[in-house]
């Protein structure tokens, strides 16, 4: 067969040993290109990096380029630890955006919550959290959203438990989940999750629907009877502070009739001591001057007057101004 001129001659020079050398040398370049690759990584600064050695956890590598032993017999595993996740209960997102769709699970059994008093509430909440364990969320749990879940399910029906529909529905909705929160982040410490739990919050908590209308209606009745007791209470504090106004001012114008008393018993005292000294200085002209001067106050209001002398009583002729003029 004749060689065509394109191809290139063969070396006479070359031989078996020379074939291998560059195979040896092109294998060895292979070998230390992979080594080189393999040798080092990287971890973003929203990430921490678990270290393994045959599997065996060696370290955790914080964000940065780090180096390792090549030829995988170390092996980093990326863990996003800054970002917050969060597990629905009762509804599921369907499509976060500018309009947000969400839906709910057919059964609800998730939401369902039996109260203290005894009824059914239908409690729609979130969990958010993150990572602050990488080594504890890759090796202690075989899921941990599973996990999760289900402890935060347990502990939210604990919780509802110690309170009544009213109060889960109402007023008690913040302490509800501030409780729910601390209880699920010493669960999840006790599991050691390596899970760090950011928020609780309570989205949705309604009666089930087939209960709907007649929990309206008992809430309707509440508000009345709320606002009758409002009423009864605004009356009864008008009627109580227009009693204790009354009472005051009764007690200041007892104060005043018993301090104005007082000051003119004084006065009479000091009058009468006053008269005295005169009395003892002068006793007959003091006491002509005493019946005067009652005889003075006495007799404009005395309408018949009786003369008598030593013979007895002078007969009185009752003349009056008109029996005068005649």
């Amino acid at each position: 067969m004749e060689i065509p001129d394109r191809w290139p001659a063969p070396n006479p020079d070359w031989s078996p040993r020379d074939a291998a050398r560059v195979i040896g040398l092109v294998f060895g370049g292979l070998v230390v290109l992979i080594g080189v690759w393999t040798s080092y990584y990287t971890v973003a600064p929203e990430e921490e990096a678990v270290v393994l050695r045959f599997g065996k956890f060696i370290e955790t590598s914080p964000p940065g380029l780090h180096f390792k032993m090549p030829f995988g017999i170390d092996r980093a595993i990326n863990v996003p630890v800054t970002e917050v996740r969060k597990v629905e209960f009762g509804y599921r997102t369907l499509e976060a955006g500018r309009r947000t769709t969400y839906a709910a699970r057919g059964s609800g059994e998730d939401s369902l919550m039996l109260t203290g008093d005894l009824n059914i509430a239908q409690v729609e909440w979130v969990a958010q959290y993150k990572i602050k364990d990488p080594k504890e969320w890759l090796f202690n749990l075989q899921d941990p959203e599973a996990t999760i879940r289900d402890t935060g399910e347990a502990v939210m029906r604990a919780v509802v438990g110690d309170y009544t529909v009213t109060e889960l529905l109402t007023r008690q909705r913040e302490q509800i989940a501030q409780q729910v929160e601390t209880k699920l982040q010493e669960l999840l410490d006790q599991y050691k999750t390596g899970v760090q739990i950011v928020t609780v919050q309570l989205q949705n908590a309604v009666p089930p629907r087939p209960v709907q209308a007649a929990f309206n209606e008992v809430n309707a009745a509440q508000q009345e009877r709320a606002q009758l007791e409002n009423e009864a209470q605004r009356e009864y504090n008008k009627a109580i502070a227009q009693a204790r106004g009354n009472a005051l001012r009764d007690v200041s114008e007892a104060e005043g009739y018993a301090v104005d008393r007082v000051n003119r018993a004084t006065g009479d005292v000091a009058r009468f001591k006053e008269l005295l000294v005169v009395y003892k200085q002068s006793p007959g002209v003091t006491r002509e001057r005493l019946f005067l001067e009652t005889i003075e106050k006495v007799l404009p209001r005395v309408k018949r007057v009786v003369v008598a002398d030593s013979n007895g009583v002078l007969k009185f002729l009752p003349l009056s101004g008109s029996e005068v003029g005649k």
